[in-house]
């Protein structure tokens, strides 16, 4: 801190982010004396912990081209985390405990040009406005390609039932985040390799973004399967992701002004039958 000051102004401007980020956290963290019980103390300390870093980190307001570069953007989701994965815990926001997976779907007003092949921050960037393939691939819970605003990225991810029985190895979790009003829709399609005809599950998940706590909802059937009729008898079949009677999966993620969809991978099964 010894070298900020007016003469340089790159440092002054970063000592001044933190020290408006130690004063939020310092007056929000004296006030938890107002409270009654230590629940009620915790919740706000994380509180005013989650607001020191936002501001630290994103420099007043300056998001955007000359915001956070991807480093220190996947720097501030995993403490981002790390803070709100206690406060989940304490307040409740019907999602399994435990370890898990966390992938974030973050939509942003302009694309983006770095090449983020194989930069695996935890997270995705899709066009607040429009749609994105999001290309799956089998293996360890991956991200192979970060930017979706050129209309496809990749994510890898384990086969959820080898055995198609209706019961998954693993179940997905998700919810909106950021400001209310925005909205998406996801939905799980693959090529039939015969006719080369594309098909997408009649199941989708849609996410909107309302006022208040945000909860998370089990969305292990729309994204983990494709319900698809292949034959054209009127039944419709289920298959699991990376079944061989189809190929070529992926997401398309059709997004609405949605900031933030934040989707959990947990170990634990889903019975979708």
């Amino acid at each position: 801190m010894g070298q900020c000051g007016p003469t340089n102004p790159a440092k002054h401007a970063d000592c001044r982010t933190l020290w408006v980020a130690c004063f939020v956290h310092r007056i929000l963290g004296k006030r938890r004396s107002h409270f009654s019980n230590a629940k009620e103390k915790t919740m706000y300390r994380l509180n005013a912990t989650s607001i020191a870093m936002t501001v630290g980190l994103f420099g007043c307001g300056q998001i955007g081209e000359i915001g956070l570069t991807d480093e220190q953007l996947a720097e501030f989701q995993a403490a981002y985390d790390g803070a709100t994965a206690v406060a989940d815990a304490l307040r409740g926001n019907d999602a399994p405990s435990g370890a898990h997976y966390n992938l974030n779907l973050i939509g942003v007003p302009k694309s983006k040009s770095a090449d983020m092949t194989g930069n695996d921050g935890h997270r995705i960037f899709v066009p607040l406005a429009g749609t994105t393939k999001i290309l799956l691939a089998e293996g360890e819970f991956a991200v192979l390609d970060a930017n979706g605003t050129d209309g496809t990225a990749k994510f890898q991810l384990p086969s959820p039932d080898p055995e198609n029985d209706g019961v998954t190895e693993y179940s997905v979790f998700s919810r909106a985040l950021g400001t209310p009003g925005g909205s998406s829709s996801m939905t799980t399609c693959a090529t039939d390799p015969v006719s080369g005809e594309e098909y997408c599950s009649i199941y989708s998940t849609v996410s909107t973004r309302t006022s208040g706590k945000s909860s998370f909802s089990n969305v292990s059937r729309e994204l983990l399967y494709a319900y698809v009729d292949l034959d054209g008898d009127g039944m419709v079949e289920r298959y699991p992701l990376f079944d061989d009677t189809l190929q070529d999966y992926f997401w398309d993620y059709d997004n609405s002004g949605l900031k933030l969809l934040q989707l959990r991978f947990y170990p634990i099964p889903t019975d979708v039958n």
